[in-house]
């Protein structure tokens, strides 16, 4: 009788199995490039700082963004899907402009000081220096990041207005930006160290500068 070796069963491995490659997470490289840039800046950050904390080498990392400015400018928007509602929904839910003002200003307060994620303090688009670090094209993309609180309020005011909520005589692009100065100021502040407390207790005052502004005025011989 000849001897034959047995024939491996049908989908059974023979020989040792090669472990894949682990697949590249593009939206947690992402994740991590936003947070480092967020601490960091621009300028700041290396590409060894990148490659470390996104877990790729730098190969993969112009594959996959091209560059460190293309990297910057979606880590921008990134930021701006991911974090938006943290200050933001409040606002655009509110009944009236002033608990949108109230509500913009209380949830940075809380939302910048990192108590309602485990996020880095302060505004990323806020704190950003990189247009005076000499690149234009990404200052400009923080710039208009930058603009549009200043558009949301000023639509919301301009409602407030037609509603009778606010004067006609308000100016509310004077209006609109002592918010924008006051939330941006909260971010400094909360990159300082400054508590949620504190910028809530900012946030009481500012709204007690908005009574003052936004009230009726009296009707002349009423």
């Amino acid at each position: 009788m000849q001897n034959s070796k047995p024939k491996p069963e049908t989908g059974v491995a023979t020989g040792p199995v090669r472990g894949r490659p682990r697949a590249f997470d593009r939206t947690a490289a992402l994740e991590q490039a936003t947070r480092l840039f967020w601490c960091k800046g621009f300028e700041a950050t290396s590409i060894a700082d990148l490659t470390q904390a996104m877990g790729i080498g730098a190969p993969s990392l112009y594959a996959a963004f091209q560059s460190k400015e293309a990297l910057y400018a979606e880590a921008l928007r990134h930021y701006a899907e991911t974090n938006e509602s943290y200050v933001w929904a409040g606002f655009q839910s509110a009944a009236t402009a002033r608990d949108a003002v109230r509500s913009i200003l209380a949830d940075s307060a809380a939302a910048l000081t990192g108590c309602v994620a485990d996020i880095p303090r302060g505004c990323m688009v806020t704190l950003s220096s990189v247009g005076s670090e000499g690149h234009a094209e990404l200052g400009e993309l923080v710039r208009s990041a930058r603009a549009v609180t200043l558009e949301r309020l000023l639509t919301r005011f301009s409602r407030a207005v037609a509603d009778g909520e606010i004067p006609v005589s308000t100016d509310l692009h004077a209006l609109a930006r002592f918010v924008q100065t006051v939330q941006n100021g909260m971010s400094i502040l909360a990159r300082d160290g400054v508590s949620c407390a504190e910028l809530e207790a900012v946030a009481d005052v500012a709204m007690a500068g908005w009574d003052v502004r936004t009230a009726k005025a009296e009707v002349e011989g009423g």
